[in-house]
């Protein structure tokens, strides 16, 4: 069984990314799929409730297969609205937070313990790049920030930072803190690294589709020094845990 907890719906590429995403989870056999919807670096609010639309069409069109999490800029005055219109009427399944905001800033903090109260995680990208930074792009350490703030809620801190080894560190004693390794840029010595550091427990199987393979993301955890019961936890059972 797999489920991956980090794929994406392109803004104008909705046939396109829904055609891609559909065969590769019937290819590799992956059962469940959390999907967001992203667009512009600092979308508005009509770009924000489009892009929601969209990953609740495909929830609609595979409810077996699909779940969504409302993608959200706090930034936007309707932002707490667009959070309640995601979980309660479009059945979403958590939040994600992209680069809008630094996962910490203030405005963030309502929509957290809204979070909270919805008892849902919430996705935060996390980057930290030698060149090409983004103005609000989370790092490891804003998370980190955020997550000593609000014990309570449970948080999937994407791409483990995109480097795990200072990534990890800001992480590493905060139990309400998850990482998936979604993308190309890991390999199986970070898998290790990250099962030393933060336990297999609190690691992800998630691959950025349509921009990467499930495959690729597969063999990372294959070629990873893990025992068979750690695999099926990163596989799918931490996920099923998380998402209850």
């Amino acid at each position: 069984m797999l489920i991956d907890v980090h794929a994406h719906i392109w803004k104008g590429k909705y046939e396109q990314d829904k055609r891609n995403i559909v065969k590769a989870c019937r290819l590799y056999g992956i059962s469940r799929i959390y999907i967001s919807g992203l667009g512009s670096q600092q979308p508005d609010e009509q770009e924000v409730k489009e892009v929601n639309a969209e990953v609740h069409q495909f929830m609609k069109e595979e409810k077996d297969l699909v779940r969504g999490y409302c993608s959200i800029n706090p930034a936007n005055k309707n932002c707490l609205d667009t959070l309640k219109q995601g979980i309660e009427e479009y059945g979403m399944s958590g939040m994600k937070l992209w680069v809008a905001t630094f996962c910490d800033d203030p405005r963030v903090y309502p929509l957290i313990e809204q979070c909270i109260q919805y008892d849902v995680p919430i996705l935060i990208h996390a980057f930290h790049k030698a060149v090409g930074q983004l103005p609000f792009e989370s790092h490891s350490w804003n998370v980190a920030n955020l997550a000593r703030r609000y014990p309570e809620a449970r948080i999937i801190m994407a791409h483990m930072a995109a480097n795990c080894y200072t990534g990890l560190k800001p992480i590493r004693d905060l139990d309400n803190v998850w990482t998936d390794f979604s993308g190309t840029i890991i390999r199986g010595e970070d898998i290790n690294y990250a099962k030393e550091t933060i336990g297999a427990k609190r690691i992800l199987y998630g691959t950025d589709m349509p921009g990467a393979s499930p495959l690729v993301c597969m063999g990372q955890v294959e070629e990873a020094d893990l025992t068979p019961e750690e695999k099926e936890q990163i596989f799918y059972k931490n996920a099923m845990d998380l998402f209850q």
